[in-house]
């Protein structure tokens, strides 16, 4: 099997062992989200969450680019943003 369709089945699995700890991705970013408006002193949305947790993990492939546990977050990080997307329409 090819490594990057591997990297995405890895990364379903963690959503879904995460979620049986923090709950769904919608929620847990909402929470994310209601603190970081505190911090920020405007509103921040779950989608805006997963986009910066996302930029995150970019951040720092730039400096180990061979980081594979980093591209996994990411495709974790972009799965659950789209999870986010869905239940909000």
């Amino acid at each position: 099997m090819r490594r990057g369709k591997l990297l995405l089945q890895e990364a379903a699995q963690i959503i879904d062992a995460r979620g049986d700890h923090y709950g769904s991705p919608l929620d847990n970013f909402t929470r994310i989200a209601k603190l970081w408006s505190v911090i920020l002193d405007r509103e921040v949305t779950p989608i805006e969450v997963g986009l910066c947790m996302d930029a995150v993990k970019t951040a720092r492939l730039v400096e180990t680019p061979e980081h594979y546990d980093s591209f996994l977050d990411k495709a974790g990080y972009a799965a659950a943003t789209v999870e986010c997307l869905i239940k909000q329409e």
